[in-house]
């Protein structure tokens, strides 16, 4: 005999937040508005404080001097690049096999950000590159599977972009998202599997920080930054492409004309 899901057992305790009613595009809305403003807030303020630690507070290098400041943005970038794209995948991989459309909407929402991060770690390492190593690019490993990473979002988007039924286009890119996540151990490990002019991670999980103190906590303040950042970023353009996807559903009327 078929078994049937007794709808009030998946009901929450008394006192307890249903967060699954948060998957629905038209509850998560207002709360996405309502969060924006508060994590851009948090950016602006941590970003201050990062910079103001890494440019006016860190000491100088004793073998880079003050070109090694860049790292203040190059190595946050870096990290969230790989970061937003474990979490857009993830999401991307949720509305492939749960069928949600929320998630569809944050992998495409995550996308130009982590693009834009992938670009800033590019362009900056650039920069710390010409007086390190004499050059602004070499065709290392770390270096070409970070280039390979912006043309997976890139492409991502394009995807996205290229079919018109959104939920086609959300699980195709989803495939393409999961197999492209092969690319982030690629980035992390690169410097262990190959010989490469790029240095080694300065910070681990697995042994202590190789950097002062202080050079340590300009980058974890940057880090940070970036991450309210990007929440708040991804959290705003959901709600445009919410508004886009969801523009013949009444509530998406009433709030256009509340609007005006």
């Amino acid at each position: 005999m078929p078994r049937f899901i007794d709808v009030e057992t998946l009901r929450p305790a008394p006192g307890r937040i249903n967060w699954f009613k948060y998957s629905s595009p038209q509850t998560f809305f207002p709360l996405a508005g309502a969060a924006v403003p508060w994590f851009a807030a948090a950016a602006a303020v941590l970003c201050a404080v990062g910079l103001y630690i890494g440019f006016f507070v860190a000491p100088t290098d004793q073998q880079q001097g003050e070109a090694y400041r860049i790292i203040f943005i190059h190595v946050p970038a870096a990290w969230m690049s790989m970061f937003i794209y474990l979490v857009m995948a993830f999401w991307a991989g949720v509305g492939l096999v749960l069928n949600t459309r929320l998630s569809g909407m944050m992998a495409s929402a995550l996308a130009p950000t982590g693009a834009l991060f992938t670009f800033i770690a590019l362009w900056t390492g650039a920069l710390w590159g010409k007086p390190t190593w004499g050059t602004w690019w070499v065709w290392d490993a770390r270096l070409t599977s970070e280039l390979i990473l912006l043309f997976l979002y890139f492409g991502f988007m394009a995807l996205t972009a290229a079919i018109d039924d959104p939920r086609r286009a959300d699980r195709a890119a989803a495939l393409f998202a999961l197999v492209g996540v092969v690319n982030i151990p690629i980035i992390y490990f690169s410097v262990q599997w190959w010989n490469t002019l790029h240095q080694g991670a300065s910070v681990s999980l697995t042994r202590a920080p190789t950097m002062a103190a202080t050079m340590l906590a300009g980058m974890i303040v940057m880090a940070l930054a970036f991450w309210m950042y990007s929440i708040a970023a991804a959290f705003a353009r959901a709600r445009c492409i919410i508004l886009e996807r969801e523009r013949n559903s009444d509530w998406v009327a009433q709030y256009i004309e509340a609007s005006k």
